[in-house]
C-alpha cells in the first residue's frame, strides 16, 4: 500500500512538472530521489508561525489552509491548497527566518516535499528546475496580485464568485468559517451568499 502511493504520487508531481519544463527519465528519477513523502492529518500543521519554512511542498491529496493570527487574535485565511498545489510560506522560506503563517491540513493529506539544500543541488544538477520554480513563484505572484486588487475593487459576491471559480468544489470539502475567513466576510453573510447563488 505505501509503495503505490509513492508511485501513484511520483506520478503526480512528475505530471505537474511536465507543464512548464520537459525531463528525461534520468532527470526524472534524480529529482524524485530527492523527494520526501509525508502524511498529515486533519488538523495537524504543516508549518506554525514562529517555525522557518524548510521546504517547498506539493499536495498530493487533501486540503491544506495557510492563515495568520492578527494582533486581536483573528484568524485569516490567505491560501488554499488542494491536489496539484503548491504549498509553504515562499519568504520564509527563501530567507530562513521565522514564518507568521500556520499551514494547518483541513482534510487527511499526502504530500511530497523537496528541501532548500536538496533544492539548490537541484538547480545545480538539472539547471531547468530553475526555470520551473520561478515560473511558479511568478505565477504565484500575478495571482496574489489579482486577489489583492479585486479584493479592493470588489464587492463580497464578486469574491466569492472568484472563489469559486477558483477553487471548483472546495465549498463542499471544507468549513463556511474558513472560506468566510478567506473572503474577508461573516459566516452569516457567506451562507446568504450560497443561498442566493443555488436559486440563479
Amino acid at each position: 500500500m505505501y509503495i503505490w502511493m509513492i508511485m501513484d504520487n511520483t506520478a503526480l508531481i512528475l505530471t505537474n512538472v511536465s507543464k512548464l519544463i520537459e525531463l528525461s527519465p534520468d532527470e526524472e528519477a534524480y529529482f524524485i530521489s530527492l523527494l520526501q513523502s509525508k502524511t498529515i492529518k486533519r488538523k495537524d500543521f504543516l508549518l506554525q508561525a514562529g517555525d522557518v519554512c524548510r521546504y517547498e511542498t506539493f499536495v498530493c491529496k487533501g486540503c491544506l489552509r495557510n492563515y495568520y493570527i492578527d494582533n486581536e487574535g483573528v484568524e485569516h485565511n490567505t491560501v488554499f491548497a488542494v491536489e496539484s498545489w503548491w504549498t509553504g510560506d515562499m519568504y520564509s522560506f527563501i530567507t530562513q527566518t521565522p514564518s507568521r503563517y500556520f499551514i494547518e491540513a483541513l482534510e487527511d493529506s499526502e504530500v511530497v516535499q523537496i528541501g532548500k539544500s536538496s533544492l539548490e543541488t537541484l538547480y545545480q544538477n538539472v539547471p531547468k528546475f530553475e526555470r520551473f520554480f520561478r515560473l511558479l513563484l511568478q505565477n504565484a505572484y500575478v495571482a496574489q496580485e489579482q486577489r489583492i486588487v479585486h479584493n479592493l475593487s470588489s464587492n463580497a459576491e464578486e469574491r466569492y464568485t472568484a472563489f469559486l471559480k477558483r477553487y471548483p468544489q472546495l465549498g463542499q470539502r471544507i468549513a463556511q468559517k474558513h472560506i468566510a475567513s478567506y473572503l474577508g466576510i461573516t459566516p452569516e453573510f457567506l451562507s446568504m451568499l450560497r443561498r442566493k447563488t443555488m436559486a440563479k
